[in-house]
């Protein structure tokens, strides 16, 4: 039996907002309004919909994107040329900057909702030498 990850459901003050932010990012795409949600689509199938509930209901959530390093690139050139605070580490004591763990390319934001959005290029773990 196969298990993948289908769809997750991010919590948002303004689900247009977080969904075209994170979107024009990563270099993608929102999808067409469905309901009470906004969809973007990742590479691998999954889909990440953007709902909208009370502010002071979401609860800051961290999500990690595996990139190559061309994406990256691009992700990276957009985080700067947005002004997007940006930092090397999840703890946000280098600002920035970005890491280079296990090999690759790592960079820490958050979204306009308060989630904590992490590009890598390895995997943790993923330095094979």
């Amino acid at each position: 039996m196969s298990v993948e990850l289908n769809h997750t459901i991010i919590h948002a003050k303004d689900n247009r907002e977080s969904a075209e932010f994170f979107a024009r990012i990563m270099g993608l795409e929102t999808g067409t309004e469905w309901g009470p949600f906004i969809p973007v689509e990742l590479s691998n199938g999954v889909t990440l919909d953007f709902a909208a509930i009370p502010a002071e209901s979401i609860v800051m959530q961290h999500y990690a994107f595996l990139v190559t390093e061309d994406e990256f690139d691009g992700i990276y050139q957009r985080i700067q040329d947005e002004g997007v605070e940006h930092y090397a580490d999840p703890h946000f004591k280098k600002p920035g900057e970005i890491n280079h763990n296990d090999g690759g390319r790592g960079v820490y934001f958050m979204d306009p909702a308060g989630h904590g959005l992490e590009a890598i290029t390895r995997p943790y773990g993923g330095f094979k030498s």
